[in-house]
């Protein structure tokens, strides 16, 4: 910027006076912003409203999203970041009591059956009702209705919320559109009654607004004593962006641009600059100050909590740390028996005594409680042993889990780890304070049932599934677009094959045409390719649909919609938090992981089949050194063995020949982008065919298992340590 800027130091300071915003007649808030989270209808990023406002000089700005608080706190944390007061709104839709049968029999001529208000959270009382109220709408509309909010769900839930009446599509301007005044007015009052001096009359101008209908509004709104609010429902960044979102609009409708039957928006719902909105409302100053009143009067956003559990022994404790003491003393008396019962049935692993073993174990318990995580580990252990009372089939453990003895000897995990020299550390480290997450693998077909039953524990209210979003990716948004525009299904499906497919890490649109000089030869042919290509990476990266987390569930220790806002997907019968995992956890949630494997879903039956011939299998006492076994796998015979089937892990097992199941941990590890031009060396090492070199001295003992190739974070963790004199967790953060 400076280079561009004239020399001339009088040009200079034009230049930048030119450059900066302009400065607002008076101050304004935006009060309607859709962000991205108002699915397929809102086109702004949250850090690009954030943004505006910054640029704009804008000491707050609300995020308003339809029927969601999706955003909420991740709006919240981006905005006080950036010294931005955030306000929390919602734009809800409405039904008023006793005016459904009415307007289900003459819709025509008395206005829709629901239409929008918003409801703004000014103090921590007023978060709540609306964390609850927005809940209700999905958890109490009926199967197959529109999600909406009832005038009576609003009855002893409107303390700390302002309310908007939604402008002219809003309950009471669609009804004075209507020409019904009588309606208009009965359902302000209700609404007065509701809300007293927290209620706010919307006035809103964009291109071609009805003037009579706002005349009416104004004149009801000085007939009751209530006060004007300007607002501009922003669901794009500028004017240049209608076009786009016309047909991010076309897309949630499954229709076309070209029609004419289907939802259009303004060129005016952009966001707007304070000095716009001002000139906009140059005859009602009332309703542009009236924005900064109600920003003052908002004192709450959602802020970080610590991890909320719910109490597994210990609930009638005295006081916080009594109940505290009670599970870490539960956790240690399971975790002692438990490694007594282990030692009992396995014995310790040759090198290690049994005192290393409780040595072992008290040190971990040690930082457990320590970091006030027994009752998360009691938690797990209680639906893993449940499950496995049941007959459930339950994986042995994967991921940094396995590498606790706790974990062992309360029977989450089925590995030793001081067998598999696994590190505490790596799964817990005191230096690095996170919540410990064990990925647990059930029996697709009886997972369910395992999720029954923590919820019949702990309460159907308490248990929640967590929320993902679709994203319109590079391939999806060009034929998402491409429809809207009635381009030919074979042109756009050759574009978009144009686009590398990478779903580990998708390709950007501006970067596939950047790199693939087709697109721009297909855009000279035929112009309305640079339209789509131009719509498209508009609409690249917006949110397309809510999903669920494929295995996240969450438990809390009272009703989750008294810490998060809760969603229904339509295709479960379970409630789902309206944050993602990220956020959920920032929330105060904690995340278990239910995962479905298919793969021991084919062990339980493959132990069925075999049982009807008389032999009986037990999986968990199955020898690791059966030669016959490595023999198979040396002759790539792996077809439906999980993990290493694929043709490039077969060619893989029979150059490496493994013997042991060391090798086979090996490869798994090392059979990834970068790590597998590792293979050759070690296959060559464990063959004689090379020489293992020396990394050093003081850490060869720590590589040989590998072949002198460094395979773990184990490993590097164990390297720090003897080179540097890192302790474990020190070594955890260097990882």
């Amino acid at each position: 910027m400076a280079d561009e800027l004239p020399r001339d130091p009088l040009q200079r300071e034009a230049a930048v006076k030119a450059a900066q915003p302009e400065a607002p007649a008076r101050t304004f808030i935006h009060l309607r912003v859709h962000s991205a989270y108002s699915l397929l209808e809102g086109a702004l990023q949250l850090g690009a409203i954030v943004g505006h406002a910054a640029k704009d000089q804008a000491p707050a700005i609300a995020v308003t999203d339809t029927n969601n608080l999706f955003g909420a706190l991740e709006f919240a944390q981006k905005a006080v970041k950036d010294g931005i007061q955030p306000i929390i709104c919602c734009q809800i839709d409405l039904a008023f009591a006793g005016e459904a049968v009415e307007a289900q029999r003459d819709r025509r001529r008395h206005g829709p059956g629901v239409s929008p208000l918003v409801l703004i959270a000014a103090s921590e009382v007023g978060y709540a009702n609306l964390v609850r109220l927005i809940s209700r709408v999905y958890l109490e509309t009926p199967p197959g209705e529109p999600v909406h909010m009832t005038s009576t769900m609003l009855e002893g839930h409107c303390d700390g919320l302002i309310c908007l009446t939604g402008g002219p599509r809003g309950p009471i301007g669609s009804a004075l559109k209507a020409d019904r005044r009588d309606v208009a007015e009965q359902r302000l009052l209700t609404l007065k009654a509701l809300f007293g001096d927290r209620l706010y009359i919307e006035l809103e101008r964009v291109q071609g607004y009805d003037r009579m209908v706002e005349k009416s509004t104004v004149d009801l709104a000085y007939t009751h004593e209530l006060p004007l609010v300007a607002t501009n429902e922003a669901f794009f960044f500028k004017r240049d962006d209608y076009e786009a979102h016309d047909a991010l609009i076309a897309i949630a409708e499954g229709s076309v641009v070209a029609a004419d039957n289907r939802r259009r928006l303004s060129p005016d719902n952009f966001l707007r600059s304070q000095a716009e909105m001002a000139r906009l409302f140059s005859d009602l100053p009332e309703a542009i100050d009236n924005t900064v009143e109600i920003a003052m009067r908002c004192a709450y956003y959602p802020k970080n909590r610590s991890p909320i559990l719910p109490r597994f022994t210990g609930a009638d404790a005295a006081d916080k740390d009594a109940a505290e003491k009670a599970e870490a003393a539960e956790l240690a008396r399971q975790a002692r028996e438990g490694l007594v019962a282990r030692l009992a049935k396995h014995g310790p692993t040759p090198g290690y005594t049994v005192e290393q073993y409780r040595e072992r174990l008290e040190f971990e318990l040690g930082i457990i409680e320590k970091m006030k995580f027994p009752g998360y580990f009691l938690i797990v252990a209680d639906f893993i042993k449940w499950a496995k009372s049941q007959g459930i089939p339950v994986g042995p453990g994967r991921g940094s889990g396995a590498g606790s003895l706790v974990a062992y000897s309360t029977t989450i995990t089925d590995i030793d780890p001081l067998r598999f020299s696994l590190l505490f550390e790596r799964f817990l480290n005191p230096d690095r304070v996170s919540m410990p997450d064990f990925d647990i693998d059930f029996c697709q077909d009886r997972r369910e049932e395992v999720i029954r039953y923590v919820q019949q524990k702990y309460g159907r209210d308490q248990v929640g599934q967590i929320i993902t979003f679709g994203t319109l990716q590079a391939r999806a948004v060009l034929r998402d677009v491409g429809r809207v525009l009635q381009m030919p299904y074979g042109q756009v499906d050759k574009l978009s094959k144009m686009v590398p497919q990478n779903p580990a890490n998708p390709v950007k649109l501006a970067d596939a045409i950047a790199n693939e000089p087709r697109f721009a030869e297909e855009a000279e042919k035929e112009p309305i390719v640079q339209t789509l290509l131009d719509t498209a990476q508009k609409l690249e990266g917006l949110y397309r649909h809510a999903s669920t987390h494929a295995a996240g569930i969450v438990i809390g220790d009272r009703p989750l919609s008294e810490l998060v806002p809760m969603y229904r997907d339509p295709r479960s019968d379970m409630p789902v938090t309206q944050f993602n995992m990220k956020y959920v956890e920032q929330a105060g949630l904690v995340k278990f992981d239910f995962l479905g494997l298919k793969t021991l879903t084919v062990l339980e039956t493959a132990v069925k089949l075999i049982r009807r011939r008389g032999v009986d299998i037990d999986l968990a006492r199955i020898p690791l050194d059966d030669k016959d076994t490595y023999s198979m796998l040396s002759r790539g015979e792996v077809v439906g063995v999980f993990q290493v089937e694929s043709a490039g892990m077969r060619k893989a097992l029979i150059g490496m020949r493994p013997d042991c199941i060391e090798d086979i941990i090996a490869l798994v590890a090392l059979y990834r982008p970068g790590p597998m031009e590792n293979i050759p060396t070690y296959n060559a090492r464990k063959h004689g065919e090379e020489e293992m070199a020396s990394i050093h001295p003081k850490i060869d003992h720590l590589v040989k298992e590998t072949q002198g190739v460094i395979v773990y974070q184990e490993q590097v963790m164990q390297i720090a340590q003897e080179l540097s004199g890192y302790s474990l967790g020190e070594a955890d953060l260097l990882r």
